[in-house]
Formats: C-alpha cells, sequence, structure tokens
C-alpha cells in the first residue's frame, strides 16, 4: 500500500479561504469521493443567484431577500473552516491527515490564512445577519401597512 499525499495545512487553509464555498478544501483533504464537498456547491450557486437578481431586479425582490444571505452563510462557514485549520496543531494535523510521514512545520501560511479568515468570515456574517434582519422587519412593516389600510375607518 502506498502512503497517501502529504496534506498541507498551509495549504488546505488558503484553499478554504479562497474556495471554501465551493468546498475546494474538501476536494483536497478527502479527494474527489467526499460527498460534503460537492454539497457546498448548490448553496453557493443559489446564493449567487440571489445576488444577481438582486443586481438586475432591485432591493424589492423577495426571492433574493431569501437567497443572498444563504451565500453569506457559505462564506462564513468556509472562513470558519480556514480557522480551524489554521488553528489546529502541527501534531495533531500530521496525525490526522498525514499518518506515517515525517511532521512538518507549517510557520506563517496558515497564521496569514486566519487573520485573513477572520476578517472575511466577520465581514460576511454581520452583513448577513443585518441585510436578513433589515428585510425581515421590512417584510413585517409592509405587512402591518396592508393590513392597517384594508381596515375600515369611522
Amino acid at each position: 500500500m502506498t502512503p497517501s499525499p502529504y496534506k498541507s495545512k498551509t495549504l488546505a487553509a488558503w484553499l478554504a479561504v479562497i474556495g471554501g464555498t465551493l468546498g475546494f478544501h474538501r476536494l483536497y483533504l478527502h479527494g474527489f469521493a467526499d460527498r460534503l464537498a460537492w454539497l457546498h456547491v448548490l448553496p453557493t450557486l443559489i446564493g449567487a443567484i440571489g445576488v444577481l437578481r438582486m443586481r438586475e431586479l432591485g432591493q424589492d425582490d423577495r426571492l433574493s431577500w431569501l437567497l443572498i444571505p444563504i451565500l453569506g452563510l457559505m462564506i462564513a462557514q468556509a472562513m470558519l473552516h480556514a480557522i480551524v485549520y489554521g488553528l489546529t496543531p502541527d501534531e495533531r494535523w500530521d496525525s490526522r491527515h498525514n499518518p506515517g510521514l515525517q511532521p512538518r512545520s507549517t510557520g506563517w501560511g496558515p497564521v496569514l490564512a486566519v487573520i485573513v479568515a477572520l476578517l472575511v468570515g466577520a465581514t460576511a456574517l454581520m452583513g448577513t445577519i443585518a441585510f436578513g434582519g433589515q428585510k425581515f422587519f421590512e417584510w413585517q412593516l409592509e405587512g402591518t401597512r396592508a393590513q392597517s389600510s384594508s381596515l375600515p375607518t369611522r
């Protein structure tokens, strides 16, 4: 049996930052047979469709209100993976992903990926919560206005 190729913690963390919404980090670590990696694509595309709809139809498109937060959550989960990968101790990383191979020190690469992931992930998550909350309350306000305008006057 041939040993599996070395899995770099630095590369895994940066793949999660750059292409984590599409599951690139999981494809790198677990191969093309990983079903969870392929499940990243659909929600990311659904969220991207929401962004395109809003650009085309404007902010009043309710379907885009529902789709855009999906993209924000996919970005946030990808950044969370990058943070977990980058902060995993080298010994644990090597025992999990590189059994039987010579341990290697990773240096600053994963630390820089964690910094970028924290910035991008926090921004995406806060923006998603703010956008979703704003649209939810606007939707509630529209319902209240519609009910008050349909009430009979005395």
